[in-house]
């Protein structure tokens, strides 16, 4: 598969060269032909391929109709049937919802009212073959084998458009089905509405993972509509509306002139009203928005440039740049409306509301990240969340749709606040934001009643009560240093204080943060470092001690100190790496994956451990263990990736650690430096300036630094701050095959 891929990706980038149509820019920089999108959407990935544009509020992609873990995004490579094309997907996430407004086109009269309870009673469904399968940034393809269609998506902001190609005189049909669903997504109402010759509308109400999904769309299309036939819960409906639980429609048009059909979708949480008004105006110009949509990829994707002679890394890359820049996704209307999950309309005023905001695992990577690629869509995002606390007075923990789900532990949105504020970023107001952040961490649910009263989750009280301690003590910490910008010294030695918390549960014989009892001495036994249960009776989230033991980034020093030094605290970090990767239990987690040793690169609570040598005077083995991850965590295949995407963070944590970074603490403002895979990496800064990382005589073997300069001056630090950053500059490295361990010390 692994050689397949690097086929194919050379075929199109030498096929794109030789075409100067396809040339964006006069300095041809197609960064787009870099990436290929069917990068973890095999395995445990859960990408889709589908097309959009950064940060799109419409992501058009293929739907396999299969619920299943593997299927989350509605789209599985090793899958080979099609179900039809839905317009609202999740980027990585390890649970399965959306996939609303499902199109699928289609050459023959199909029976609608059959109820449907799997996929092989989809009388639409087709057969695909990935040979004749196309995928680029804000463009699809696909052929369906069984009507022989040729399908085409692209996208705008906030519109979706199809091309259907037909057989010459074949009918020409598109199947709506709006009772369609995935996984535990489920229907509740939905409605169609002929509008006229030309157009559709309706809406779709469902329950799920967003308990009060409301989505309304209207559909435009190239042709008149010359017959229809609509159904509702299995029954005819012999008028121009249909309304029930599921509906669903099938539109006919005349096959002659044109082969083709064109198909503008646009979608709306507010109201008809509102998604007419997102739908882009003007004609059908399919190649016109394919365009528009690349050279918005590309933008977005030379925001970093990197240099390398080995063309595997740049698909790394920027693969996952392109990732990076999926999630969080557009959600305010074009005139500002939005909906909250209360059913309460608002107006995003002076700024764009998002959703899809999965921060248990994107406040570690991916929104540091996004300070650095789309620093003015940032304050939208938090202004998003001070939105979400108007209504809950509760800052959220993972937004799908304005819903909270509740998924997930601590509340990392607000780390995601603090560092937004720390590297520059305003357009919200501080104090309300501090506010809430405080009012949060104050408050009683998931467990912060047993954190206030005990300075710790005992484990007999809450599940999942060592990970859940741990973040809520980095979340105070996020919290003091908020109140410290703010002059509220009372609150950040308050809040300062409550973030020692993880001190309560490391024991000091076994060197694992563990299980305690409210007694305040009894540990939970027996103790297996080793043992997973997947979410319940158990005392780590989605893991075991191994890889839950390490989360204090924001007092690595104290926490060396509590293991009895710099030489014990590397050598069980070292452990970590080496040890078994047998799993024991019975319950183990399937999000335990890409193991080295213990340590667990699919899933995020490990992504900040080997940076921690770092701070234990060990900078070299925090290079060697980057490079190794690097090297065998990430490749070109649809297996490309370890574990779940998780709406960009697998692979911020690649865009960071290739050009030699990582915000381990990922609220301090601060990079750690790793082991660069680049000859150079060019950050280019919203105000003109770049900053640039060189290595010299870096390769495979030379992943070493050996010295540094930044800006021509001797650099001798494991640290570089986000304002350096961003006043531009050089940093220089040069590397070689054998660790100096003199360096950065």
């Amino acid at each position: 598969m692994k050689n397949i891929a690097l086929v194919v990706l050379t075929a199109v980038f030498l096929s794109n060269c030789k075409s100067n149509s396809d040339k964006i820019n006069s300095n041809n920089k197609d960064l787009i032909n870099f990436v290929d999108p069917f990068i973890g959407t095999g395995g445990h990935g859960h990408t889709y391929p589908g097309a959009t544009v950064p940060f799109g509020m419409l992501q058009p992609s293929p739907d396999n109709g299969i619920s299943s873990w593997d299927w989350c995004s509605g789209y599985h490579y090793s899958d080979s049937i099609v179900a039809g094309f839905s317009h609202l997907h999740l980027s990585g996430t390890g649970i399965g919802d959306l996939a609303d407004i499902l199109f699928m086109p289609i050459n023959k009269k199909v029976n609608l009212t059959t109820k449907v309870t799997s996929r092989d009673l989809l009388p639409y469904k087709s057969g695909y073959s990935h040979n004749n399968e196309t995928s680029k940034p804000g463009y699809y393809q696909v052929f369906l084998n069984d009507p022989k269609i040729n399908v085409e998506l692209t996208s705008s902001e906030r519109t979706a458009f199809h091309k259907y190609t037909f057989t010459k005189n074949d009918r020409q049909a598109v199947v709506v089905d709006l009772g369609f669903a995935i996984n535990w997504d489920k229907t509740t109402k939905s409605g169609i509405i002929i509008e006229n010759e030309t157009t559709i509308s309706g809406y779709r109400y469902s329950t799920g993972w967003a308990r009060n999904q409301k989505v309304f769309f209207v559909a435009q299309f190239s042709k008149p509509i010359s017959e229809y036939t609509l159904t509702a819960d299995g029954k005819l409906i012999k008028m121009d509306a249909a309304i029930g639980e599921r509906t669903a429609a099938q539109l006919f048009f005349d096959e002659k002139n044109s082969n083709e059909l064109a198909v503008k979708v646009a979608l709306s949480s507010v109201s008809v009203a509102n998604a007419k008004d997102n739908l882009d105006k003007g004609d059908f110009n399919f190649e016109k928005v394919k365009s528009t949509a690349a050279k918005v990829w590309n933008t977005a994707l030379s925001t970093i440039e990197v240099e390398t002679p080995v063309d595997s890394l740049k698909t790394m890359f920027y693969t996952a740049m392109y990732h990076a820049q999926l999630a969080p996704v557009t959600y305010s209307d074009k005139n500002g409306q939005f909906r909250k999950e209360d059913d309460q309309i608002v107006t995003a005023k002076n700024y764009t509301a998002y959703s899809t905001l999965s921060f248990w695992d994107t406040f570690r990577a991916e929104n540091p990240l996004l300070t650095l690629l789309a620093p003015d869509r940032v304050s939208g995002m938090v202004n998003a969340m001070l939105a979400y606390y108007e209504t809950k007075k509760v800052l959220p923990v993972w937004t799908l749709y304005a819903n909270e789900t509740n998924t997930m532990t601590g509340y990392h949105s607000i780390p995601v606040i603090l560092n937004a504020y720390k590297n520059g970023i305003r357009g919200f107001d501080a104090e309300n934001a501090y506010e809430a952040m405080k009012t949060t961490m104050m408050q009683d649910e998931r467990g912060l009643n047993f954190y206030k009263k005990y300075g710790y989750i005992p484990y007999n009280l809450l599940d999942e009560s060592v990970t859940i301690t741990l973040e809520y003590a980095y979340d105070d910490w996020c919290v003091a240093q908020m109140a410290k910008a703010l002059g509220k010294e009372a609150d950040y030695q308050f809040f300062l204080n409550r973030s020692k918390a993880y001190q309560h549960l490391f024991d000091p014989a076994t060197g694992f943060m563990r299980g305690k009892s409210e007694d305040g001495k009894s540990w939970n036994e027996p103790f297996d470092p080793k043992h997973s249960n997947h979410r319940e009776h158990t005392d780590y989230t989605e893991g075991n001690a191994w890889q839950h033991s390490w989360f204090v980034p924001h007092n690595v020093n104290e926490f060396i100190s509590l293991h009895g030094g710099n030489e014990k605290f590397s050598k069980r970090l070292e452990q970590l790496f080496t040890e078994s990767s047998e799993i024991t239990g019975n319950n183990v987690s399937a999000d335990i994956s890409g193991l080295i040793g213990q340590y667990a690169h699919g899933n995020e609570p490990s992504h900040h451990i080997a940076y921690m040598f770092n701070h234990a005077g060990q900078p070299w083995k925090t290079q060697y263990w980057v490079h190794h991850i690097l090297d065998t965590q990430y490749n070109t295949t649809p297996n490309g990736l370890s574990g779940n995407e998780d709406c960009g963070q697998m692979s911020a944590w690649y865009v960071f650690s290739s050009m030699g970074l990582y915000p381990m603490n990922p609220a301090s403002g601060e990079y750690e430096i790793g082991s660069p895979v680049f000859e150079k990496a060019k950050i280019n800064l919203q105000d003109g300036k770049s900053f640039i990382i060189e290595a010299e005589n870096v390769s495979d073997k030379n992943f070493y630094i050996q010295s540094a300069t930044l800006n021509g001056a001797a650099f001798n630090k494991t640290t570089i701050t986000h304002q350096q950053i961003v006043q531009g500059g050089i940093l220089h490295f040069v590397m070689g095959a054998e660790p100096n361990k003199n360096w950065g010390l």
